[in-house]
């Protein structure tokens, strides 16, 4: 038992992974006890971060601006931001159109004859702007609008900024309750393994038959496009700008990859994304502003996704995708990334709209529906690895930045 707890948070959550693996095969024939009873304890363990995720989020952010002491720099750290977020869900896009060319003559040609999937609309880019401003202060956290919370945030630490020695006592109020926010989320993630095993072995049971069903191949090829943007872009742009090695970046990330593919969800996993980035070298003001952000708007992984499964639906209807095409995919995947910013089943949404640009029927959605959850947790990895990759390399930006202004001085 001594040497169970001497191991580190990541060699924890790994043998949870593991042994959640392993008892979802073992339940592979009665798939229902798993969900009845081992289920439940993954959704508290999930229950406890999203309770705090909120919290964190906006007193980070805020403690995060106060300690730029400068708006200018809050708008630099935002350009930078957002500049490497699209740029990567471009080239995800582009991977997971070559990887699905590369596969097209592998992919099962499915029945497509009885078809039904309603797609829900998705909001304009005015709807989306209006949005993201919140009416009162109370629903962005009863909602957990992520964008509308950092919205908030961002105004209350301007206005600290601005108000200058007068609002210092709130500044350390804040300060404080940031502090208990981040021991409470120590609580929380110490939890991890046994969340983790919780989570992992219903869906395993639930899924066995699928995963080795009909859309193997299509699988397959997400998530070959999954480990290629992992590695050909994230870890590199980290190497190159972050002066982060590839093996240092994907062993500190371990945890936080772990802890996604398992929860599938971006926002559950911030906090522990928050201290595996800083430990990368991540700056903690700017962690607490770039990770929010992108675990509601940065969708590389999810884009992956689109581009896999927008041929894969195309080859089930008989269409081949021309150049022209591919390109309008790329383009509209991009955008849709910001534009649905925040929406809840966003990745569903963006494929839509993927579909719908191309001519391709929404309906072919419900070719892929039945495993999502696979994808999901693939794309969901990729796409917090993306937020600690811009992370630590706008840290290193903004260091270099900042020693420029020193030496000129």
């Amino acid at each position: 038992m001594k040497k169970l707890n001497s191991l580190p948070l990541a060699a924890k959550i790994f043998l949870g992974l593991a042994l959640g693996i392993v008892a979802g095969v073992c339940f592979l024939p009665a798939p229902q006890l798993a969900v009845d009873y081992i289920k439940p304890f993954g959704t508290i363990f999930l229950n406890l971060i999203q309770f705090i995720v909120v919290p964190i989020v906006f007193f980070s952010i805020i403690c995060g601006v106060i300690s730029m002491k400068d708006i200018k720099k809050v708008g630099s750290v935002g350009v930078k931001t957002l500049l490497y977020y699209a740029c990567t869900t471009a080239i995800a896009i582009a991977i997971g159109l070559a990887i699905a060319n590369a596969f097209r003559g592998l992919f099962p040609v499915l029945t497509v004859s009885d078809l039904t999937y309603e797609a829900k609309e998705a909001p304009t880019i005015m709807e989306t702007i209006v949005n993201i401003f919140p009416s009162n202060i109370i629903k962005p956290f009863a909602d957990a609008s992520m964008l509308q919370v950092i919205v908030a945030s961002l105004f209350f630490g301007f206005a600290i900024i601005l108000v200058g020695e007068k609002a210092q006592p709130f500044a350390s109020f804040v300060e404080s309750v940031n502090e208990v926010c981040m021991k409470i989320m120590e609580m929380i993630i110490a939890l991890s393994p046994i969340g983790v095993f919780c989570l992992i072995t219903p869906v395993v049971a639930e899924n066995g038959p699928q995963i080795l069903g009909t859309l193997t191949i299509v699988l397959l090829a997400a998530y070959i496009g999954y480990i290629l943007q992992a590695v050909l872009v994230y870890s590199t742009t980290v190497k190159a700008m972050g002066g982060v090695g590839i093996r240092d970046f994907f062993k500190g990330m371990g945890p936080a990859m772990m802890m996604a593919f398992s929860s599938a969800s971006s926002v559950g996993t911030l906090p522990l994304n928050l201290e595996c980035s800083e430990k990368l070298g991540a700056r903690k003001d700017i962690a607490a502003f770039t990770l929010p952000l992108g675990a509601t708007i940065n969708m590389g992984g999810t884009a992956i996704y689109q581009g896999v499964c927008s041929l894969f639906i195309a080859s089930c209807f008989g269409v081949t995708l021309t150049m022209p095409q591919m390109l309008t995919i790329i383009f509209t995947a991009t955008l849709a990334s910001v534009g649905t910013a925040g929406v809840p089943s966003a990745g569903m949404i963006m494929l839509a709209m993927v579909l719908q640009s191309v001519g391709l029927p929404v309906e072919g959605i419900a070719l892929v529906a039945g495993v999502d959850r696979i994808f999901d947790m693939g794309r969901t990895t990729i796409n917090i690895t993306g937020d600690a990759a811009c992370t630590i390399i706008v840290s290193r930006l903004e260091e270099k930045r900042g020693a420029k202004k020193l030496s000129k001085n």
